[in-house]
């Protein structure tokens, strides 16, 4: 059988996940959000007392992790590290931002490399992430780049943590968004760019329905 591969990316703050999410689950694919297996490992360190930036030190701990994912009666991804369900300490603010960094440590990415083909090898599925349709897996079927304005995805990225009950002020949220698109364009390793086959989808001006729609249209233009 031959199984259909979706691979999503875009800048921090696109909206990737929950358009990825929904998409998925209207189209009854697998999703998975790479950049929780990024923030697992980011989290592992942090746990360890390693600076996530500390590649050297942080290298030789790889092979002692147990990541896994897996779905939930939710129906959502949730992230396992070392058998404990870590879906929701990921998502603090602080190991968001370690997550960049850690992803751009070649050993981190081979190591995770495989995880994530294997998952599009025995499902059909939708994968966002910074490199997906130029590295991980560059023979998906439908490739699209999702991107929007800073300041749009800093106020969406500030709804979402004010939600969660993080106060961070928006301010600080933009010039994370900034320095983030600074660093995961400009690393050395699987810098974010557009694949050349990949449909460019701008969500500065358009809600989360009009979002979907135009995420949704252009999977099924390209796979009937």
């Amino acid at each position: 059988m031959k199984y259909i591969s979706v691979a999503i990316d875009g800048p921090s703050g696109a909206g990737k996940s929950t358009l990825a999410r929904q998409a998925a689950k209207q189209l009854g694919y697998l999703y998975v959000d790479t950049g929780a297996i990024y923030r697992t490992v980011a989290l592992s360190a942090v746990r360890a007392g390693i600076d996530p930036a500390d590649a050297p030190r942080l290298i030789p701990t790889l092979e002692k992790l147990d990541i896994r994912l897996d779905y939930g009666a939710d129906g959502l991804q949730h992230m396992y590290l070392n058998g404990e369900d870590v879906s929701q300490a990921i998502r603090e603010h602080a190991i968001s931002q370690h997550a960049s960094t850690v992803s751009a440590i070649p050993q981190v990415r081979a190591f995770l490399l495989d995880l994530q083909r294997e998952l599009a090898r025995n499902n059909n599925v939708i994968m966002d992430g910074r490199d997906i349709g130029t590295v991980v897996l560059p023979e998906a079927q439908v490739k699209l780049f999702l991107t929007a304005a800073p300041e749009a995805r800093a106020r969406r990225r500030h709804l979402e943590l004010c939600q969660r009950g993080q106060d961070t002020p928006f301010e600080t949220v933009l010039q994370d968004i900034i320095r983030r698109d600074e660093q995961d364009t400009n690393r050395a390793i699987a810098p974010l760019r557009q694949a050349e086959d990949a449909v460019l989808v701008d969500t500065t001006h358009l809600d989360l329905e009009q979002s979907l729609h135009a995420i949704v249209s252009a999977i099924e233009e390209k796979i009937k």
